[in-house]
């Protein structure tokens, strides 16, 4: 938990992606992504699938395919992302972001994965109720 914390710190209102005449409660729509509540959302899903991996490395997100947000008591995020392994073993570190791509080539490995992300910022809480990759 504490990991968790240190990687991601609190959820803000400013991180919600700006209004738009054509969102509506329950709609999802598509979002910038490099939007930076869209880079968040992503930074958990990878971090629920290095929780639920057997891999001895770490996974990072390398690029944000497509994102798309709901409002949804909160925001669900429906993100698909290209996530590589990195040169950070599980054991030794917490935050990804001092992690680097693998580099040598027999231990890279490249995932296309679907992560849906439920973020309600007033309540700081996280639900990640999928997580696919392959």
């Amino acid at each position: 938990l504490l990991c968790f914390i240190l990687m991601f710190g609190v959820v803000s209102v400013t991180d919600v992606p700006p209004p738009h005449s054509t969102i509506r409660p329950g709609v999802p729509v598509p979002v910038d992504t490099n939007n930076p509540g869209v880079r968040k959302a992503a930074r958990f899903g990878v971090y629920r699938y290095n929780n639920s991996s057997n891999d001895l490395f770490l996974f990072k997100e390398s690029q944000i395919r497509k994102a798309m947000v709901q409002v949804v008591r909160g925001l669900k995020y429906m993100l698909h992302v290209e996530i590589k392994r990195t040169e950070c073993e599980k054991r030794d570190h917490c935050s990804l972001d001092s992690c680097h791509f693998q580099r040598e080539k027999n231990l890279q490995r490249t995932l296309q994965c679907f992560f849906e992300v439920w973020i309600t910022p007033w309540t700081h809480k996280v639900y990640i109720p999928v997580a696919h990759c392959h």
